[in-house]
């Protein structure tokens, strides 16, 4: 007499969109840089630009550098999932360049302001494939008073900007609650270990776990 059994794997491939935003000064850089290095599963999704390319920036790399005409006709193509004009330049991501990376099977993360999020959480509505894949996170700062003295160890903005980063970091905070998680800015470390359990825990979603089953 024989008896069959049912062979499991289960198999958790379904890569993350993983869209970190924060107030001006709060460390979201930083945050996005450590988990690149610790995690090098994840990879950074490119933004589009019009501005010139800094001493050591590289095409490509850092950003696509476009002209002014090519970037507006991928606005008119559709081809951006998010873009804004900032002091006279264009910024924008390209839908071909999330779907791309997350095709091959890679984590994306996306550094990008609060605006920019609640844009792309709007048009993934509509995206199947980008809709599946996002996580948003909101790196919170501790306090206003430790988010202006990390503003102002930057050494870079005057009294004046400072004041008004902070007004609109208030009205940012505001939307945090629009976000999947959020995360409360501590150390660098505490940081990077608490973004690195997110990760974990949504690749535990049950949603993307594939279980394949065979009669042997």
């Amino acid at each position: 007499m024989s008896s069959n059994h049912l062979e499991m794997k289960p198999i958790q491939d379904s890569p993350l969109l993983i869209l970190i935003s924060a107030p001006s000064g709060a460390g979201k850089t930083t945050l996005c840089n450590n988990i690149l290095h610790a995690r090098p599963e994840i990879v950074r999704a490119v933004t589009c630009t019009t501005r010139a390319p800094r001493p050591g920036e590289e095409d490509g790399k850092d950003y696509f550098f476009l002209g002014e005409d090519e970037f507006r006709e991928k606005i008119r193509g559709g081809e951006f999932i998010e873009y804004a004009e900032v002091h006279g330049r264009y910024y924008g991501v390209l839908e071909s360049e999330l779907t791309a990376k997350l095709d091959d099977g890679a984590d994306v993360i996306l550094n990008i302001d609060v605006q920019g999020a609640s844009s792309i959480r709007r048009i993934s509505k509509s995206k199947p494939r980008i809709n599946d894949a996002l996580v948003t996170v909101f790196l919170m700062p501790p306090s206003f008073e430790e988010l202006e003295r990390r503003l102002r160890r930057r050494g870079t903005d005057s009294d004046e900007v400072i004041r008004r980063r902070l007004i609109t970091a208030a009205e940012e905070i505001r939307h945090s609650d629009e976000f999947d998680y959020i995360i409360i800015s501590g150390t660098f470390d505490q940081d990077l270990r608490r973004l690195a359990c997110v990760v974990d825990a949504e690749k535990m979603r049950a949603h993307r776990t594939k279980i394949i089953s065979s009669e042997i």
